[in-house]
């Protein structure tokens, strides 16, 4: 059985665009090697992307965070380029926090582990976890704190206890 990697909106605009901030930068080449390991061991990647359109100012979370971002098709809506997707990767557009497409995915196909890095660790990070959890509540779900950021380092921390309380395994920290 294959081990799962979970890469959460590593997407330019949260890393050097309208939402992005040191700590996402630096955790770049953690995630790389992370890829580049589980590309090694023949193991399993997906990504999920933050997807928005041209309304986003007008949607209940763009009143909540009224800053344009990760609109489809733009450069910020991309996955940086030093981790891109690459075939047989399978991505999954999301419109909200959590992505029903990854869990509907783990729903049909059991994994060994399933591993969780990216961002925004107390919003999209979180909220994929709890999805990972609930799909295959038996199978060990995995955050490593070197490969995961928020703009804010006390939510950080916080979304890293949370997980923790619900038996997430939180490594590196």
């Amino acid at each position: 059985m294959k081990k799962l990697l979970v890469v959460v909106d590593y997407q330019n605009d949260f890393v050097t665009g309208s939402l992005g901030f040191e700590k996402a930068v630096e955790i770049g080449p953690a995630i790389a090697g992370k890829i580049e390991q589980y590309r090694e061991n023949g193991d399993e990647i997906v990504f999920t992307m933050d997807t928005h359109h041209t309304d986003y100012l007008e949607t209940y979370e763009g009143k909540n965070l009224p800053v344009t971002h990760c609109v489809k098709d733009t450069d910020g809506w991309r996955i940086c380029t030093e981790i891109p997707a690459e075939a047989p990767d399978t991505v999954f557009v999301k419109h909200t926090f959590g992505s029903d497409g990854l869990f509907d995915y783990l729903r049909q196909n059991p994994f060994q582990s399933i591993e969780l890095c990216g961002v925004v660790t107390n919003i999209c990070v979180i909220s994929n976890a709890v999805l990972a959890k609930t799909a295959q509540p038996e199978t060990p779900v995995i955050v490593d704190a070197k490969c995961v950021a928020s703009n804010d380092e006390g939510l950080n921390q916080k979304a890293l206890d949370v997980m923790k309380s619900f038996q997430v395994e939180v490594v590196n920290r």
